[in-house]
């Protein structure tokens, strides 16, 4: 399966255990999202993907939009974490070390994401969602950076519109190897600007 085959939309749906109820459903929102975009965000629709009733997913959230932005924040906490963007060493080899492997182990974490951005186009009330989104990667970025001993906040963003860049080419024509080549040179970059402070 390569990381832009949508899972089966046939296969059953499963309860999900005592506590783990809510991080269930946000996934079930981000699946819904992904697949069958924002619009088609609705109780029902994340209840069936979750294997439980739209009372619960009201029940949890309360409207829409606390689905939508609980939603968003757990897809970008669990992108930072599994990308290795906020590098937890100093060496620049560590750094965004799972990128490739983030949009291939859980495409529809990415796609969700792009669809809120796009959305916000059409919607303004979800521009601060998308400030949010910008914002925390950003931040995450710059964070990555400064544990490798660069502190330059342009250089951060830059770096952090590469990755953007880099995520959204192999979610859309799914070209792992050339994601893997590119984070490769991103890194031969940032190691000369370590070695230049």
């Amino acid at each position: 399966m390569t990381s832009r085959e949508p899972a089966d939309a046939n296969a059953p749906r499963t309860r999900p255990g005592y506590g783990a109820g809510r991080e269930a459903l946000l996934n079930a929102a981000i699946h819904v999202v992904a697949n069958a975009g924002l619009r088609d965000l609705t109780y029902r629709a994340v209840a069936k993907e979750a294997g439980v009733t739209h009372g619960l997913v009201a029940h949890h959230f309360g409207s829409r939009d606390a689905l939508l932005a609980e939603a968003l924040a757990y897809a970008i906490d669990r992108s930072i974490e599994a990308s290795s963007l906020r590098a937890t060493t100093a060496r620049v080899e560590d750094f965004v070390d799972d990128l490739t492997e983030l949009v291939t182990s859980n495409p529809d974490m990415q796609a969700f994401q792009y669809e809120l951005l796009l959305e916000s186009r059409r919607r303004p009330e979800l521009v601060p969602l998308t400030r949010k989104l910008y914002e925390t990667y950003r931040a995450a970025s710059r964070e990555g950076l400064r544990n490798l001993g660069i502190d330059d906040e342009a250089l951060s963003h830059l770096v952090y519109a590469t990755l953007d860049g880099l995520v959204m080419q192999q979610l859309t024509v799914g070209d792992d190897e050339s994601t893997r080549r590119h984070v490769r040179k991103l890194r031969e970059v940032l190691e000369a600007v370590k070695l230049s402070y």
